[in-house]
């Protein structure tokens, strides 16, 4: 029995399959699900029924010719060189931020103050007591200023409608947070998950851009080197990886434990506050201070719905360092949970120190 001859749409059905993969019969055959031999034969039928030539156009030359424009695509081979300097230059930043040299130039002893949460829009936010603490440290000589993050609320998303349950705009949330980095001078500043929330074009990072402040978002780690050459490493959160209900700085004390040979180690976020320490390693005899900082938010409505207990001991917290002694000594570093106790303190200090 003759076999009956392919059927006109089958042979468009190859024509088309091999239009589509450029010509490839192997994988047009793949597409048909049948045999590369099958698809040769019937691709010759097909230029032989239809009247094609070999690039299945009909016979003679075709109408048109088309001038693609040039790739608008970065040839693979700079494509590669350019992905190489971007992971350089991320590489030697990421390295660079692993512990920030701080040279500090003023001799004698000098405070920190660790100023938690500001929050500084919420309407239960106490910016009296925020702007009582930054002129004492503007008029302390010797005490700088350090932030653990979260300087407004900056609602996001669907949070974005909390401002309407606020008395401040979220342009005078701007407007309050540059007076603020620009009331004194900041020794660091850590940007928290509230300050994350803007993305891409933070204006964060643009009123900090040319400032002289360690300035990281979530954690800064820093080497302060005093004119007498001592070191004081400074690890300063958001927060720390780690909570316990019986120990509010469970987050930095695990970190002291977990190996991190800093001498203060301080976070905020949680909106509680607590003092532990020192802590000593016992190989090196470094002592090291683990430090939570509630913040200013007073009265917190998350909190309250939440049913949360009020540990708010303390907004900020001051450390004076005394770089003439050495790390086990216990008078190297003072933790002061009130700024104008603390500013009176390195007064009396550098006082007797003669500076």
């Amino acid at each position: 029995m003759p076999v009956p001859p392919v059927s006109d749409e089958i042979l468009k059905d190859v024509i088309e399959a091999l239009r589509k993969n450029g010509g490839n019969k192997a994988a047009a055959a793949r597409d048909l699900d049948i045999p590369r031999a099958t698809l040769q034969s019937r691709v010759e039928t097909a230029k032989s029924r239809f009247k094609l030539d070999d690039d299945l156009l009909p016979e003679g030359k075709a109408t048109h010719t088309v001038i693609h424009p040039p790739s608008e695509d970065m040839p693979v081979e700079e494509l590669i060189a350019w992905r190489k300097k971007q992971f350089e230059k991320k590489r030697a930043h990421k390295e660079a931020a692993k512990l920030i040299d701080i040279h500090i130039k003023m001799d004698g002893p000098i405070g920190i103050v660790h100023i938690g949460d500001p929050h500084v829009d919420d309407d239960g936010t106490d910016i009296a007591l925020i702007e009582e603490h930054l002129k004492i440290i503007k008029d302390t000589k010797g005490m700088y200023a350090g932030n653990l993050g979260d300087l407004q609320n900056n609602w996001i998303g669907r949070l974005a409608r909390l401002y309407a349950e606020q008395g401040t705009t979220h342009k005078q949330a701007w407007q309050l947070v540059e007076w603020m980095m620009t009331s004194v001078e900041w020794l660091y500043l850590v940007g928290g998950n509230h300050d994350a929330w803007s993305g891409q074009g933070d204006p964060l990072n643009w009123i900090m851009r040319n400032r002289n402040t360690a300035f990281q978002y979530h954690g800064a780690r820093m080497n302060l080197i005093f004119p007498n050459s001592k070191s004081v490493r400074v690890n300063a959160r958001h927060d720390f990886n780690g909570h316990s209900m019986w120990n509010p700085a469970h987050g930095p004390m695990k970190a002291v434990q977990g190996g991190w040979r800093d001498h203060i180690l301080t976070c905020g976020h949680k909106h509680t506050s607590f003092i532990g320490g020192p802590l000593k390693d016992p190989a090196s005899g470094l002592l090291s201070w683990a430090i939570r900082c509630a913040g200013y938010k007073t009265f917190d409505r998350y909190a309250e719905d939440l049913g949360l207990p009020d540990q708010n001991a303390f907004p900020s917290v001051v450390t004076i360092i005394n770089p003439i002694y050495a790390d086990d000594d216990p008078r190297l570093i003072h933790v002061v949970p009130d700024v104008e106790q603390g500013a009176d303190f390195l007064k009396f200090l550098r006082k007797k120190a003669g500076v």
